[in-house]
C-alpha cells in the first residue's frame, strides 16, 4: 500500500505512525488513537452537529470466534432511546470516522445507534480487509447486534438495521438468517449488485477466481479509485484521505470473489426480504448500481417499502454530496424512523 498522504496538522512522528503497514489490528488501533483529534475536526457538516447531549461509550469484546470486535454506541443523554438501530459500514469504511457524524445525527434525532467494525476491517482484529467468507462476517454481525438487543434497556424497543454499500449486503444477509428479528431497515446505495464497470472483464474474473484458491490474501484485482467515483463534492472526496485506517488498496483475491459471489445470491433472493424498506441511491452512482436498488423495491415481499432516488448524486450520499443533499437525505431518514418507531416494538 502506498504511504499515508501528507495531511494537515501531522507532524513527523505521527506520519511515521500513519505510514506504518496496518495489515493487523494493533497497527491500525496505533494510527487511530494518535489521529483521531485531528480526525474529528475535519471541516465537514457531518462533524459540525453538536454532541453535547450525545453520550458514548467505545469497547472490544471477543467474539465467539476468538476475535476481538471493536464496537462503539451513541445514545441520547438526557432521554430513552425511541429505538435502536445497527449499524453496518461499507467496504472502505470503519465505524470510527465518517459514521461518528451519522451517528451523532441520529442520536441527537433520539435514537440510539450501535456500530461494530467486521473482523479485518478499523480497529478490529483480523488480517486487513480480507473476507474469508461474507457468511462469517455476516455471522459475527448477528452475534454483536443480537447482544445489545438483548439488553434489558432494548429489549422493548424497535430495532433498525442501517446498511450502507457493502453494509447494506451485510444488512440483507442478516435479514435473510433472521426474518422476524428486525423492524425495519435502511439501505444507503446498498450493493446487492457490483456496477458492471467495477467488475473486471469476464475472462479476467474467471481467472481472478481460479487463482483465488491458491492465492487468496494476495491483492491483485483492478479497482478503479473509489473515492473518485463515490464522492461527487470535490472538497469532501479530499477528505477521504483523513480516514488514516481504511483500507485502500487493491481488493485482495478471496475478498473480491466472496462479494462477487454475495451479490449473486442476493440478486437471486431479492423477493425474500419481507421487512419495511427504506431504500436510497444515488441516480449517478457508479460503484454500486441504482437498478439494482429499483429491482429490490419491485421485487421485494415487503408491503411496506420506500425508493428515494436523487438526481446528480454519487454513491457516499451522507458524506460525497454537497451539504444540501445530505441534510435533505438526513431529513428523509429521520423522517422515515419517526414514522416506524411509533409504529410498532420489536418482538
Amino acid at each position: 500500500m502506498a504511504p499515508a498522504a501528507k495531511l494537515e496538522g501531522v507532524d513527523k512522528e505521527l506520519q511515521k505512525i500513519l505510514d506504518a503497514k496496518m495489515d493487523e489490528a494493533p497497527a491500525r488501533r496505533r494510527a487511530r488513537e494518535a489521529f483521531k483529534e485531528i480526525q474529528l475536526g475535519i471541516d465537514h457538516l457531518l462533524f459540525k452537529t453538536p454532541c453535547d447531549g450525545v453520550k458514548m461509550e467505545e469497547m472490544y469484546v471477543v467474539n465467539s470466534r476468538g476475535l476481538e470486535i471493536f464496537s462503539k454506541s451513541w445514545l441520547p443523554a438526557n432521554s430513552p432511546p425511541k429505538a435502536v438501530i445497527c449499524f453496518c459500514h461499507g467496504y472502505g469504511d470503519t465505524c470510527t470516522f465518517f459514521v461518528e457524524g451519522i451517528a451523532r445525527k441520529l442520536a441527537v434525532s433520539g435514537y440510539g445507534f450501535f456500530a461494530m467494525d467486521y473482523p479485518g476491517f478499523g480497529l478490529s482484529d483480523g488480517l486487513h480487509a480480507y473476507i474469508p467468507s461474507f457468511d462469517e462476517l455476516v455471522d459475527d454481525v448477528v452475534e454483536h447486534y443480537s447482544k445489545v438487543k438483548e439488553k434489558p434497556e432494548f429489549r422493548t424497543l424497535p430495532c433498525f438495521l442501517f446498511g450502507e454499500s457493502m453494509g447494506g449486503a451485510v444488512l440483507l444477509k442478516v435479514h435473510l438468517k433472521q426474518p422476524n428479528a428486525w423492524t425495519g431497515a435502511i439501505l444507503v446505495a446498498p450493493m446487492c449488485k457490483i456496477a458492471d464497470d467495477m467488475v473486471p472483464p469476464e475472462l479476467l474474473k474467471q481467472f481472478l477466481i481460479c487463482i483465488a484458491h491458491f492465492l487468496p490474501k494476495k491483492k491483485l484485482v483492478p479497482q478503479n479509485d473509489l473515492a473518485e467515483m463515490a464522492f461527487r463534492d470535490s472538497k469532501k472526496r479530499r477528505l477521504t484521505a483523513y480516514n488514516v485506517i481504511a483500507y485502500k488498496d487493491k481488493p485482495r483475491l478471496r475478498t473480491a470473489v466472496e462479494l462477487l459471489r454475495t451479490t449473486q445470491e442476493i440478486e437471486r433472493r431479492l423477493k425474500e426480504v419481507a421487512l419495511p424498506l427504506l431504500i436510497l441511491h444515488g441516480e449517478a452512482d457508479t460503484v454500486t448500481d441504482p437498478s439494482v436498488s429499483k429491482a429490490l423495491y419491485e421485487k421485494a415481499s415487503s408491503s411496506d417499502k420506500k425508493l428515494n432516488l436523487y438526481k446528480n448524486a454519487y454513491h457516499a450520499l451522507l458524506e460525497g454530496e454537497p451539504d444540501e443533499m445530505i441534510i435533505r437525505i438526513f431529513d428523509d431518514i429521520i423522517s422515515w424512523l419517526d414514522g416506524h418507531s411509533t409504529k410498532t416494538t420489536h418482538i
